[in-house]
């Protein structure tokens, strides 16, 4: 029975949307397979790790009879690109396997049953539910998503908290060595919920999140987090766990503050990553009015040195810091100046963007 008959892109773009959850080795192997179903709605392809349930639908005309199958994701997807770009592809149920065939190629795929592929229930209870563009959700992760950590012990920092309240939205981020905190107003009033959505949730929203002013629906319960865009539904379980209070963290009142261009501050910390030591990647910060001298070094006694004019007039300061943690927040946030406050040498240092006044950035620092 014919499956669907359609354009090779037709089928690949939905099938890669869903694609990037699968993880390459499963302990279940229906869960290296993708769930495809047709009838006379179209077609839709939904992958899952149990963690996150990715869903993309597409129009495509089915073959009228509701048929649904699980096959090989990433087979069916390598076929499909090594596939000239112009062919028709024809998916077909023959004997419990798929045949895929375009033109003269013919391909022949295990399946296995679809009832048996395990989906997510849909979220249940009190739920916060909102929209915003997704070029707005996309950069508001984007400013906040470098910070957290990967495979700490502690697990509530492997992801990033989601705060819904008194219509802000904030996203924070944090590694226990530097955080960064980013918020957007909400049009409407919606129920509190504060939530921490896992690392690899968030990786694939910004994958799967358009640059466009398109709408994405939210909607977050004690358990879930739902996201629903274009043709595309993200249902993700949450991280179980008590993330840190983020707001004794950030700084208010620090009397010693520079501002340099962005860019400027960016180039000559990448000159001076040169010669840091491999494995601490410190390099120290020499502050005098109006000038901030960068020096680093390593364990065969090279250095580096860069002298910038900044507008500074706090007191005398000699601080170190990551200077990885440096660039990824310069990296990450595309404003053309950067404002950084200080208390003393054992003090965190506070990174703002006038261009950006809703994201602050906070960064330890280190003994060098």
């Amino acid at each position: 029975m014919i499956l669907v008959k359609a354009g090779r892109d037709q089928l690949l773009v939905p099938l890669a949307a869903v694609c990037g959850i699968i993880e390459r080795r499963h302990t279940l192997p229906i869960l290296s397979n993708v769930l495809i179903e047709g009838g006379s709605g179209g077609l839709s392809f939904l992958a899952t790790d149990i963690e996150i349930q990715v869903t993309a639908r597409s129009k495509l005309e089915g073959s009228g009879e509701a048929r649904a199958v699980t096959v090989g994701a990433r087979k069916l997807v390598d076929i499909l690109r090594a596939l000239p770009e112009a062919a028709e592809v024809t998916l077909q149920l023959q004997d419990k396997r798929m045949q895929v065939k375009s033109g003269k190629s013919r391909f022949s795929l295990q399946t296995l049953p679809a009832d048996d592929f395990p989906r997510l229930a849909a979220p249940a209870g009190t739920s916060a539910r909102f929209g915003l563009p997704q070029k707005a959700l996309r950069k508001l992760l984007g400013l906040v998503q470098y910070a957290m950590a990967q495979q700490d012990i502690r697990y509530y920092l492997n992801g990033l908290l989601i705060l819904v309240e008194d219509r802000q939205l904030r996203l924070v981020a944090t590694d226990g060595h530097r955080l960064a905190y980013a918020s957007l107003a909400l049009d409407r009033e919606v129920p509190r919920q504060e939530v921490i959505l896992p690392r690899k949730t968030v990786l694939e929203l910004l994958k799967l999140l358009g640059d466009v002013d398109d709408e994405v629906g939210i909607e977050i319960s004690a358990s879930q987090a739902a996201f629903s865009f274009g043709n595309v539904d993200l249902l993700s379980k949450l991280v179980d766990g008590k993330f840190p209070d983020f707001t004794r963290v950030i700084p208010t009142a620090h009397p010693n503050t520079l501002s340099i261009d962005r860019e400027t501050l960016r180039q000559a910390l990448l000159r001076a990553a040169i010669l840091s030591n491999e494995k601490f990647r410190g390099v120290r910060w020499v502050l005098t009015p109006n000038n901030l001298k960068i020096v680093s070094s390593n364990a065969e006694q090279e250095e580096a040195e860069e002298t910038l004019d900044v507008s500074y007039g706090g007191d005398t300061l000699d601080i170190g810091f990551n200077v990885n943690y440096l660039l990824d927040v310069l990296n990450n946030v595309a404003a053309p100046q950067v404002e950084c406050s200080f208390g003393d040498a054992a003090s965190s240092a506070l990174l703002c963007f006038p261009a950006e006044a809703d994201f602050k950035y906070v960064v330890m620092p280190m003994r060098i």
